[in-house]
């Protein structure tokens, strides 16, 4: 069973800065996508940044030029830098992999912007 396990989160002022981390328990050289989700309460889930097998990120626009996300694939580990964050980033996060047959998602790792 692949797991994927988060850390990183925690409490930070507007205008920190946070890294966030995703390690896989199976390669994800191959995954087709490696990305970052974030859900506020009373919100829907929704992608923050994401990383396709070819090395190409997509990011959401609240978040372009903030965050970058990056992949260790000899470590098979993703990672979520954050920087200038604000209240609105407060969130769980969650990683996500995909890959031909199977999709797997983290636990969850709680962000929490202070004003």
């Amino acid at each position: 069973q692949v797991q994927l396990v988060e850390s990183g989160g925690g409490l930070v002022q507007t205008g920190g800065s946070l890294r966030l981390s995703c390690s896989a328990s199976a390669r994800i050289l191959n995954a087709i996508e490696m990305g970052w989700y974030r859900q506020a309460p009373g919100k829907q889930r929704d992608l923050v940044a994401a990383v396709t097998s070819a090395g190409n990120p997509v990011y959401a626009d609240s978040v372009r030029g903030r965050f970058a996300i990056s992949r260790d694939t000899a470590k098979n580990t993703v990672y979520l830098q954050m920087i200038n964050l604000k209240p609105e980033d407060t969130a769980v996060y969650y990683c996500k992999a995909q890959w031909s047959n199977l999709e797997v998602w983290g636990q969850g790792t709680l962000v929490t912007v202070s004003s």
